[in-house]
């Protein structure tokens, strides 16, 4: 596993999640608790002072009026995380998971993810909780606290069994949908998918195409909630080597198809189409109002965490030195 020194497959499942842990205490775990900051510091939170309002980033509904009435300058109240905090997490566990042409699978690195968000936050009381979206539909795990309850939660989906199309495949909307019904008090939610399903053919054209059909979802849960989207990928689904012929599966349902990957005019409308898609995602995102981090399967996906806190703190204004080794 980059960033921990060995692969999570190659561990028994007691092993992989105690080498988790070890990897996200010993790496994160300064940085990110500071003082009670959570993984996202934004409204809903505990104040922590003012600082001039930044057009294009800053909501108006944030706007501190005593101080900019006093200073005639725009300011913008700056919040801390709570410290209890209900987290959600949305998993996706569906067949497009199970692929990995690296270290990791996909699947292995969306629970890297949920254990580096639960160790990270049910250590100060909060509670956890999530949706798993499997091959047979949508799978609540109620939440709860500590380290017991977290490392259930991490076996759980570390047992979703493998390689299984969905019969009735259940749309990423629908798991998000399921989850905003869920999660009625304010709190964190964390999306952890490829955000491949839903996006139309016309809009791997370019970010100007149809939204997603989990966009106006994921917008609806930022509307109530700190939501932080974490898209998975892996490198084979950016570009294609140059390998000659290879079969293409689709894993949700099962179709094969052969290609030649010595076509270089292939590769490049490959790479292309990839690229277009990935801006696709990007822009839904950004327009649901949720936070983007970009972990793949070939990257050191702490360091990546790491990097992502470290933005979000600086555009809140609450940029603190870090206590541990993170990048």
């Amino acid at each position: 596993m980059n960033g921990s020194g060995a692969t999570i497959r190659d561990l028994a499942p007691h092993r992989r999640l105690r080498r988790l842990e070890l990897t996200v205490t010993r790496r994160l775990d300064g940085l990110l608790h500071g003082q009670y900051l959570g993984l996202l510091p934004g409204p809903g939170s505990e104040p922590a002072g003012s600082r001039e309002y930044r057009p294009g980033e800053d909501e108006v509904r944030r706007m501190d009026w005593s101080v900019t009435a006093r200073t005639t300058v725009p300011h913008v109240r700056t919040v801390d995380a709570d410290r209890e905090l209900t987290t959600w997490v949305l998993v996706d566990a569906t067949p497009s998971m199970d692929f990995g042409t690296a270290e990791l699978e996909k699947r292995e690195l969306a629970v890297a993810a949920v254990a580096a968000v639960g160790f990270l936050t049910t250590g100060l009381g909060n509670r956890l909780g999530a949706h798993l979206l499997t091959h047979e539909g949508l799978r609540p795990f109620p939440p709860g606290t500590g380290r017991p309850h977290l490392f259930r939660l991490l076996r759980t989906l570390l047992d979703v069994p493998r390689g299984l199309p969905a019969p009735t495949p259940v749309p990423l909307a629908d798991g998000m949908d399921g989850l905003r019904r869920t999660a009625v008090r304010r709190g964190l939610v964390v999306v952890v998918s490829d955000f491949l399903d839903g996006l139309p053919d016309a809009g791997v054209a370019g970010a100007a195409g149809p939204p997603p059909t989990w966009e106006r979802t994921l917008r609806r849960l930022a509307a109530r909630h700190q939501v932080l989207a974490v898209q998975v990928s892996d490198p084979r689904e950016r570009e294609l080597p140059d390998v000659g012929l290879i079969t293409l599966v689709d894993p949700e349902s099962g179709r094969r198809r052969e290609v030649s990957t010595g076509s270089r005019r292939l590769r490049e409308r490959y790479a292309a189409a990839a690229t277009a898609q990935r801006a696709a995602v990007a822009v839904a995102i950004r327009r649901s109002g949720a936070a983007h981090l970009r972990l793949s399967t070939d990257r050191d996906w702490i360091g990546d965490i790491a990097r992502h806190v470290i933005d979000q703190r600086r555009l809140a204004g609450a940029v603190r030195p870090p206590t541990g080794g993170a990048a």
